[in-house]
Protein backbone atom coordinates (compact mmCIF):
# COMPACT_ATOMS: atom_id res chain seq x y z
CA UNK A 1 0.00 0.00 0.00
CA UNK A 2 1.23 3.54 -1.24
CA UNK A 3 1.98 6.33 1.51
CA UNK A 4 -0.17 9.40 0.79
CA UNK A 5 1.91 12.51 0.38
CA UNK A 6 -0.30 14.36 3.07
CA UNK A 7 0.50 14.23 6.80
CA UNK A 8 -3.17 15.95 7.48
CA UNK A 9 -6.17 15.64 5.83
CA UNK A 10 -9.04 16.64 7.09
CA UNK A 11 -12.42 16.86 5.03
CA UNK A 12 -16.08 18.17 5.94
CA UNK A 13 -15.25 18.30 9.51
CA UNK A 14 -17.44 20.42 11.66
CA UNK A 15 -17.32 20.53 15.54
CA UNK A 16 -19.42 22.52 17.94
CA UNK A 17 -18.93 21.82 21.62
CA UNK A 18 -22.29 21.07 23.22
CA UNK A 19 -25.40 20.11 20.74
CA UNK A 20 -27.17 22.79 19.80
CA UNK A 21 -24.28 25.37 19.85
CA UNK A 22 -22.84 27.12 16.61
CA UNK A 23 -19.73 25.30 15.15
CA UNK A 24 -16.54 26.52 16.58
CA UNK A 25 -14.61 24.76 13.30
CA UNK A 26 -16.58 24.10 9.81
CA UNK A 27 -13.80 23.47 7.50
CA UNK A 28 -14.35 21.80 3.87
CA UNK A 29 -10.90 20.30 3.93
CA UNK A 30 -6.83 21.02 4.54
CA UNK A 31 -4.39 19.07 3.51
CA UNK A 32 -0.77 19.40 5.21
CA UNK A 33 1.97 17.63 3.38
CA UNK A 34 4.39 15.19 4.74
CA UNK A 35 7.92 17.06 6.18
CA UNK A 36 6.21 20.53 5.65
CA UNK A 37 6.34 23.33 7.91
CA UNK A 38 3.04 24.84 8.55
CA UNK A 39 2.15 28.59 10.45
CA UNK A 40 -1.53 28.53 11.06
CA UNK A 41 -2.77 32.35 12.30
CA UNK A 42 -5.78 33.27 13.82
CA UNK A 43 -7.26 35.81 16.59
CA UNK A 44 -7.64 34.55 20.07
CA UNK A 45 -11.04 32.48 20.31
CA UNK A 46 -11.04 31.57 16.45
CA UNK A 47 -10.84 27.93 16.77
CA UNK A 48 -6.94 27.60 16.37
CA UNK A 49 -6.49 25.28 19.98
CA UNK A 50 -9.71 23.78 19.02
CA UNK A 51 -8.02 22.61 15.51
CA UNK A 52 -4.80 20.89 17.42
CA UNK A 53 -6.66 19.05 19.30
CA UNK A 54 -8.63 17.45 16.43
CA UNK A 55 -5.55 17.07 14.91
CA UNK A 56 -4.07 14.88 17.43
CA UNK A 57 -6.57 13.18 18.42
CA UNK A 58 -7.54 14.97 21.52
CA UNK A 59 -11.33 15.61 20.07
CA UNK A 60 -13.18 14.39 17.75
CA UNK A 61 -15.68 16.19 15.19
CA UNK A 62 -19.22 15.56 15.16
CA UNK A 63 -19.02 15.15 11.41
CA UNK A 64 -16.10 14.72 8.95
CA UNK A 65 -12.98 13.00 8.74
CA UNK A 66 -9.20 13.83 10.24
CA UNK A 67 -6.67 11.74 8.70
CA UNK A 68 -3.34 11.87 10.47
CA UNK A 69 -0.40 9.84 9.15
CA UNK A 70 -2.43 7.84 6.65
CA UNK A 71 -4.67 6.97 10.18
CA UNK A 72 -8.88 7.91 10.44
CA UNK A 73 -8.66 9.35 14.15
CA UNK A 74 -12.37 8.80 14.05
CA UNK A 75 -11.61 5.02 13.44
CA UNK A 76 -9.94 4.65 16.54
CA UNK A 77 -10.83 3.97 20.42
CA UNK A 78 -10.17 6.33 22.79
CA UNK A 79 -6.68 4.02 24.07
CA UNK A 80 -6.30 3.90 20.68
CA UNK A 81 -5.85 7.55 19.73
CA UNK A 82 -3.76 8.11 23.18
CA UNK A 83 -1.48 5.40 21.63
CA UNK A 84 -0.92 6.80 18.23
CA UNK A 85 -0.66 10.39 19.87
CA UNK A 86 2.65 8.95 21.65
CA UNK A 87 3.60 6.89 19.18
CA UNK A 88 3.49 9.77 16.28
CA UNK A 89 2.78 13.08 17.78
CA UNK A 90 5.09 15.63 19.74
CA UNK A 91 3.36 18.42 21.50
CA UNK A 92 4.62 21.92 23.07
CA UNK A 93 1.37 23.07 24.76
CA UNK A 94 1.69 27.35 25.14
CA UNK A 95 1.93 26.91 28.80
CA UNK A 96 4.52 24.07 28.35
CA UNK A 97 2.67 21.45 30.49
CA UNK A 98 6.49 20.25 32.69
CA UNK A 99 6.39 18.01 35.12
CA UNK A 100 7.24 20.08 38.02
CA UNK A 101 8.80 17.26 40.17
CA UNK A 102 10.58 15.80 37.66
CA UNK A 103 14.60 16.93 36.64
CA UNK A 104 15.33 18.41 33.25
CA UNK A 105 16.35 14.97 32.20
CA UNK A 106 13.13 13.05 32.79
CA UNK A 107 10.82 15.85 31.39
CA UNK A 108 12.52 15.14 28.26
CA UNK A 109 12.90 11.33 28.07
CA UNK A 110 9.09 11.41 29.35
CA UNK A 111 7.39 10.04 25.36
CA UNK A 112 10.18 7.38 25.59
CA UNK A 113 7.67 5.66 28.39
CA UNK A 114 4.88 5.62 26.69
CA UNK A 115 6.08 4.83 23.20
CA UNK A 116 8.38 2.26 22.09
CA UNK A 117 8.44 3.13 18.48
CA UNK A 118 10.49 6.55 19.72
CA UNK A 119 12.73 4.86 21.96
CA UNK A 120 14.01 2.31 18.97
CA UNK A 121 14.50 5.09 16.87
CA UNK A 122 16.94 6.71 19.17
CA UNK A 123 18.30 3.12 19.88
CA UNK A 124 18.81 2.27 15.98
CA UNK A 125 20.86 4.81 15.42
CA UNK A 126 23.21 3.20 18.60
CA UNK A 127 22.57 6.81 20.89
CA UNK A 128 21.11 5.89 24.31
CA UNK A 129 18.36 7.89 25.62
CA UNK A 130 20.34 10.29 27.74
CA UNK A 131 22.57 11.01 24.56
CA UNK A 132 19.64 11.82 22.20
CA UNK A 133 18.29 14.15 25.43
CA UNK A 134 21.53 15.70 25.96
CA UNK A 135 21.52 16.04 22.00
CA UNK A 136 18.65 18.30 21.60
CA UNK A 137 18.67 20.18 24.74
CA UNK A 138 22.41 21.40 23.10
CA UNK A 139 21.02 21.80 20.26
CA UNK A 140 17.91 24.02 22.07
CA UNK A 141 20.73 25.97 23.22
CA UNK A 142 20.58 24.32 26.78
CA UNK A 143 23.40 23.39 28.88
CA UNK A 144 24.20 19.76 30.22
CA UNK A 145 24.72 21.24 33.67
CA UNK A 146 20.76 21.57 33.55
CA UNK A 147 19.79 18.32 33.48
CA UNK A 148 18.86 17.40 37.04
CA UNK A 149 17.91 20.75 37.74
CA UNK A 150 14.07 20.87 38.45
CA UNK A 151 12.18 22.67 35.86
CA UNK A 152 10.28 25.35 38.37
CA UNK A 153 14.47 27.16 38.83
CA UNK A 154 14.12 27.38 34.94
CA UNK A 155 13.31 30.64 32.93
CA UNK A 156 10.16 30.84 30.78
CA UNK A 157 12.52 30.69 27.79
CA UNK A 158 14.11 27.98 29.30
CA UNK A 159 11.08 25.50 30.38
CA UNK A 160 9.94 26.52 26.15
CA UNK A 161 12.95 24.55 25.05
CA UNK A 162 12.98 21.72 27.33
CA UNK A 163 9.64 21.51 26.34
CA UNK A 164 10.64 21.85 22.48
CA UNK A 165 13.27 18.82 23.41
CA UNK A 166 10.59 16.91 25.04
CA UNK A 167 8.60 17.06 21.63
CA UNK A 168 10.74 16.18 19.08
CA UNK A 169 12.65 13.42 20.94
CA UNK A 170 12.70 9.93 19.09
CA UNK A 171 11.82 11.51 15.92
CA UNK A 172 7.39 12.01 15.91
CA UNK A 173 6.46 12.49 12.47
CA UNK A 174 4.73 15.28 13.57
CA UNK A 175 5.22 17.73 15.70
CA UNK A 176 2.09 20.55 16.90
CA UNK A 177 2.91 23.70 18.90
CA UNK A 178 0.45 25.80 19.92
CA UNK A 179 1.18 29.41 20.98
CA UNK A 180 4.62 28.39 22.26
CA UNK A 181 6.29 31.40 22.12
CA UNK A 182 3.64 34.06 23.49
CA UNK A 183 5.17 34.57 26.41
CA UNK A 184 8.66 35.57 25.17
CA UNK A 185 10.00 38.83 23.97
CA UNK A 186 10.71 39.66 19.98
CA UNK A 187 14.73 38.09 20.29
CA UNK A 188 13.60 35.02 22.45
CA UNK A 189 10.92 34.46 20.02
CA UNK A 190 12.38 34.41 17.09
CA UNK A 191 15.56 32.62 18.09
CA UNK A 192 13.71 29.14 19.27
CA UNK A 193 11.32 29.15 16.14
CA UNK A 194 14.94 29.18 14.30
CA UNK A 195 16.51 26.31 16.20
CA UNK A 196 12.73 24.40 15.94
CA UNK A 197 12.62 24.80 12.68
CA UNK A 198 16.12 23.85 12.43
CA UNK A 199 15.32 20.29 14.33
CA UNK A 200 11.96 19.87 11.97
CA UNK A 201 13.99 20.21 9.20
CA UNK A 202 16.81 18.01 9.90
CA UNK A 203 14.66 14.80 11.63
CA UNK A 204 12.14 15.62 8.41
CA UNK A 205 9.74 16.24 10.90
CA UNK A 206 6.34 18.14 9.80
CA UNK A 207 5.50 21.01 12.22
CA UNK A 208 2.30 22.60 12.43
CA UNK A 209 2.39 25.98 14.34
CA UNK A 210 -0.27 28.05 15.45
CA UNK A 211 -0.09 31.58 16.54
CA UNK A 212 -1.90 35.17 16.53
CA UNK A 213 1.56 37.01 15.69
CA UNK A 214 1.79 37.18 12.24
CA UNK A 215 5.58 38.32 12.19
CA UNK A 216 6.62 34.83 12.57
CA UNK A 217 5.17 33.53 9.19
CA UNK A 218 7.70 34.46 6.62
CA UNK A 219 10.04 31.74 8.37
CA UNK A 220 7.61 28.42 7.48
CA UNK A 221 6.53 26.91 3.82
CA UNK A 222 3.58 27.68 4.25
CA UNK A 223 1.09 30.24 6.12
CA UNK A 224 -2.98 29.21 6.56
CA UNK A 225 -5.11 31.98 8.15
CA UNK A 226 -7.71 29.82 9.30
CA UNK A 227 -10.91 32.95 8.77
CA UNK A 228 -9.83 31.71 5.05
CA UNK A 229 -10.81 28.20 5.28
CA UNK A 230 -13.32 28.13 8.49
CA UNK A 231 -16.99 28.66 7.41
CA UNK A 232 -17.88 28.80 10.95
CA UNK A 233 -16.59 32.37 11.31
CA UNK A 234 -17.27 33.81 7.53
Amino acid sequence: MSIETDAIKIQNLSFHWRMGDAAVLDLPELHIKRGERVFIKGASGSGKSTLLSLIGGVLLPQSGTVSVLDQRLNELSSAKRDSFRAEHIGFIFQMFNLIPYLPVIDNVLLPCRFSQRRKHNIEKRGFTLKDEAVRLLEHLDLSTEMLQRSVTELSVGQQQRVAAARALIGGPELVIADEPTSALDADRRSGFLQLLLKECFEQDTTLVFVSHDSALEPQFDRGIQLADINRAIN
